[in-house]
This record gives C-alpha cells, structure tokens and sequence, in this order.
C-alpha cells in the first residue's frame, strides 16, 4: 500500500514539476521513475529498489493494467482528432502526415535491423511505436519557442493528428506480429489473424460508438450527472468485449470508439472529452512513474553504447530531415522554416505508453517469437524512452536559440483574446474588428457564446484558463489579453494564469468598484479605461449614445503630454500605432508617437 501511494503521489509530484518548470510532463515522470527504480538500486544495501512496479502489480495484472489504461489514453487520443477540422489543413500538413507516417515507419524499422541488428519484426514494432509526437509534448515546446504562425500551424496540427494515427498504425503492426507463428509472419495464417483482429477492433467500436450516441442524445436514458461515469464504463466494456472476440483487438475498438464519438454531434460531448483528459492525466501520473520503475540498471547501461547513440543521430537528424524535405517540395515554405520544422520532432506519452505495452505482452511468452526476438522486445522500452527524454532535453534546450538564429520567431502578434463575452466584451471586440484587429472571445456561458457567434466573433466556449483551453488558443495571433467578465476575482485570476504565455504587461482588465474609487495613484497598472469604469458603470456607459471616431496624432507625446491629451477626449479606448498594432488606454500607457491614432467614443446628448 505504501508503494503504491508513494507511486501515485509522485506521479502528480512530477505533474506538477513540469507545469512550474514548463517543460513535458513526461520528462519529470520518466526521471522521477528511473531515480526510485534502477537507480535506487545503486545506494540501497541490499541493492533492492526504492519503488518497483513488479511488486505492485504482479504477472497478468501489470498487463491488464497497462493494457487498459493505455486503452482509456488511446480513446481520449481518438476524441482529439477531429475529422472535419482536418478537411481545412494545408497540403504540408497531410503530406507530413502520410510521408511522415510511411518514411517513420519504414526508415525507423530500417535503420533499427541495420544498426541494433533486430529482427525485422522487432524492428518495424520499433518504427511504429516512434511514429507518434503528441500535443502534451509539442505544445508547451511552442509555447516556449513562439516561431511563425506558420510553423506553429504545422507543428501544432501534426502533433495532434499523428498521436492517433501513429499509435493506431503501431497497433496494427503489433496485432500483426501477434498474427503469425515463428518463422511465419508473412504466411496466410499471419495475415487471416491480422484480418480477423482488425475486423473485431473496427466492428465493436463502431457499435459501441453507435449505441453511444443513441444513449447521449436521448435525455430519457441517461441523466447528466452521469454521463461521465457511464461513458467510462462502456470505454472499459468495450475494450474487454473486443478483446473476449479477438485477442489483443481492444485498442484497436477503443481508438475507433473515440474516434467515431469524438466526430460525431452529441451532447455533453466537451464535457465528456474535459473527463476523458482529467482521467488521462491521473493514469499517466502513475503509469510512467511505475513503468520507469521496472527497467533494470542493465537496461540503462545497454543504451550506453554507439549503436544506440547512431540510432537516436538517425531517427532524429536523418529521417526526420527527409520527412519534412520530402513533405514541402513545391511550398512557399523558406528553406528556414524546413530546417526548423526538421529539428522539432519530440515524442510524447502515447509512445512510452504503447511501448510498455508491446514490451509486457512480447516479453510474457505467450507471444510467438522466438528467444533472440525476446531479448529484442526487451530493449524496446529503454529505446523508446531514450528517444523521449532525448528529443525532449535537446531539442527543448536548444530549439528556442536556434529558432532565433533561423530568424522564425513570431512577430509581435495584434489579436486581442477576451475572457468574457459578456455585452462589455462583445462592445470592444466590435470595434476592433472595425479595425482588422484579430479577436477571439470565451465563456463558459452559452448565451454570451451565442451572441458572439452572432456578430461574427470567433470563440471558445469554455474556461480559457484550463489547461485544455491553452492548448487549443493559438497564442501566435493573439498577443493581449482583456479581462471583461463581471466577476473582479476571475478577471485578476485571468490575467495571472495568461501573463505567465503572454507577460505581465500584455494582460488588462476591467476595475473593480474599490478601484474606481481609488486616487490615480493608489490603482493597479494595467486597468481598461484608465481604471474610470467597472463592470456596471461601463455597461450603462455605452449603452448611451455614442459615435466611434479616430484621430491621427501629429506629433509626438511622453506619457506625461498622453495622458493630458487623451482626457480631453469623451471615453479614449485604443491607440492603433502606425505597425497596426493596438494598444489599450491605460494609466501606464508610456506615449504617443507621431502618426498613431486614438481610437475613442464621443457621446451625444440626444
């Protein structure tokens, strides 16, 4: 029991480390394993380990374990991919996507048989399993570098396209080499099973996705407050039903489960989907910690060799290279962005995941390979993890210098991001849009959503503040934050969460009604309006009748000669600088360059 509380408990320890120190989640959680696993082993007397999986979970249970909650990340991987969102995707995308599928697979498997000397099953497994990058990797990585919007499109979308495709490709190639008998892969028994597994994978998860979606739009079976619950239920059920039809089929059926339900139109479906997340994030806390725990100091030092290091040198600077070389032939890509597309590559959690699955079920003896293919299956996990923790120290040390270098930084973005589409919010955001200025607009409220969407604003319907929502907002094209809801506490609450993408002086909000009261001096920075107006007597304000106007500035202004002018104005809102760039009227705003335009309201009294 202590075990596996301590297990858990670092689990969401190493969470927790990567969110404070920006970096994956799963670095922390493999190196937090492999400290009170093999490396435990090197200062405790009887040279026993501090944390070992193999003593919490023994035998067939470590399997089932790890089976199933890789089943349940694979599902939620599967809701992520969104069929209809990928219709829009540039040619460059889908041409990584296929080459780097196809080249991956077959350069990896290559490049394993020729330098590690496997066998050619143990080899493409190999392939498979580093096809996958994945969002929770990726996306921090962006975030930190900020390149081009380009860049930051094709890498974003890549991450969250390939983690599905790429674990069901390397499930494929897996329930394959489980089709065959020694010496007997590429026979007609080999590839009846292969059928017959897939079959039963994509026959069960279509009807349990079917039967789903009757369930989650009828209000008359299940009630809201359990949807959740149920919907993991029937993940589970379905993962078992498949695997009672055909063995090793459930993750096939619960990848295609999540796929077909995260595709479809359903109720509660970004309920089900946040549920589906937290519920990853609690699996993977101990799953990684655990599975790291396992490996053995002669699995460590098997890695400490020359083939292994050519292998990593091949997999990230030679295919990866091809892949993007061969994926934006004929582009307006500049060779700039290829080379820095070509050095962002890390891999992620589904990777480790299926690897640790794939190494359990190889290494039991229930599988039909001989014993040199064993040994092979052993190194599997320590490859995979040398390919994570690699790819995710170098390229997340370097990636940003070199993305300076190659001169792919962003520019300066000028959309504004609102939290809070409340009629404050839907006032500014019209406005800008008068302006060419990009906005985007959340709420967890539907009707404000509604009324957004409406006047033509784009939206996120949901908390911005969530880890999900961060991921999904392109922080390439929106550079400020306004804080517009009527609840002081959540506004200071968004600008504190979004100043540490954005930056303390990129995130404004409204004041709260203590603050209008204050003197001048006594006011926070960053207030909307001077800190004039809250929430309340903004609302009244502009519902009176107004005219938007503009006037250029002629000269310069210190922040002194700005501040001075701009009272002479009714209600002064924006100043739109001559690089279209806007910035907000505040007590800190520092001046006013020649050619700059105040944007403001003046009232009429009828």
């Amino acid at each position: 029991m202590v075990e596996l509380a301590s297990l858990i408990g670092l689990g969401f320890f190493a969470q927790w480390l990567g969110w404070k120190v920006k970096i994956p989640a799963i670095l922390p959680l493999i190196l937090i394993g492999l400290l009170v696993g093999p490396v435990s082993t090197l200062f405790t007397p009887d040279g026993a380990k501090f944390i070992d999986g193999d003593k919490i979970f023994h035998g067939d249970l470590m399997f089932d374990v790890v089976n199933l909650s890789v089943g349940l990340i694979l599902f939620e991987g599967g809701m992520t991919l969104k069929i209809k969102e990928t219709k829009n995707l540039g040619g460059v995308i889908w041409r990584i996507l296929i080459f780097g599928t196809i080249i991956t697979l077959i350069g990896g498997a290559l490049a394993t048989h020729y330098i590690m000397g496997f066998s050619y099953r143990i080899a493409f497994l190999f392939g498979g399993l580093i096809i996958v990058s994945g969002p929770t990797v990726v996306g921090p990585m962006l975030r930190n570098i900020k390149p081009n919007n380009r860049i930051n499109t094709i890498l974003k979308w890549e991450g969250i396209l390939i983690d599905p495709i790429g674990a069901l490709t390397a499930i494929l190639i897996f329930d394959f080499v489980l089709s065959g008998q020694p010496n007997e892969l590429f026979t007609f028994f080999a590839l009846k099973g292969f059928i017959l597994l897939t079959l039963a994978g994509l026959f069960v998860g279509g009807v349990a996705s079917f039967i789903t979606i009757k369930m989650l739009n009828d209000r008359n079976i299940l009630p809201e407050h359990l949807k959740n619950t149920i919907i993991l239920g029937a993940v589970i059920g379905t993962f078992a039903l498949s695997d009672m039809l055909h063995a090793e089929s459930g993750l096939l059926a619960v990848t295609v489960y999540g796929m077909i339900i995260g595709n479809s139109k359903v109720a509660s479906l970004k309920s089900i989907l946040h549920f589906t997340e937290d519920i990853t994030v609690i699996l993977i806390s101990f799953l990684f910690v655990m599975l790291s725990s396992r490996m053995q100091v002669d699995d460590l030092l098997a890695l400490v060799n020359t083939k292994s290091a050519l292998l990593f040198i091949v997999i990230i600077y030679v295919i990866r290279p091809l892949v993007v070389l061969s994926s934006t032939i004929g582009t307006s890509l500049s060779w700039r962005e290829r080379i820095f597309i070509s050095y962002i590559s890390p891999r992620g959690i589904v990777a480790a995941g299926v690897a640790s699955l794939f190494t359990i079920k190889l290494t039991t003896g229930s599988v039909p390979i001989n014993e040199m293919q064993v040994e092979e299956a052993k190194m599997l996990l320590p490859l995979t993890f040398m390919i994570i923790v690699g790819t995710v120290v170098i390229q997340g040390l370097t990636a940003k210098p070199l993305a300076k270098a190659l001169k792919v930084t962003r520019k300066e973005p000028n959309g504004i991001l609102f939290l809070g589409a409340s009629e404050v919010g839907r006032f500014i955001a019209k406005i800008l849009k008068k302006y060419d200025i990009p906005v985007m607009m959340s709420d967890t409220s539907k009707p404000n959503i509604r009324e957004a969407q409406g006047q033509g604003i784009k939206t996120y319907e949901g908390s911005i503040l969530s880890e999900g929502a961060l991921e999904f907002v392109d922080f390439s094209a929106y550079g400020q934050l306004f804080s517009t809801t009527s609840n002081d506490e959540i506004n200071i609450l968004g600008n504190r969460t979004i100043s540490s993408e954005l930056g303390m002086n990129k995130v404004f909000r409204l004041a709260s009604r203590n603050e209008v009261r204050m003197n001048t001096l006594q006011k926070p920075q960053h207030l909307l309006f001077q800190g004039k107006y809250d929430f309340i007597g903004l609302t009244h304000l502009i519902r009176r009748k107004h005219i938007v106007k503009n006037v250029k500035s002629e000269q310069y202004y210190d922040q002194e000669e700005s501040l001075k002018l701009l009272s002479t104005f009714d209600l002064p809102i924006f100043i739109l600088h001559a690089n279209h760039y806007i910035t907000p009227v505040t007590d800190s705003l520092s001046e006013i360059n020649e050619g700059d335009e105040i944007i403001y309201l003046e009232f009429t009294n009828s």
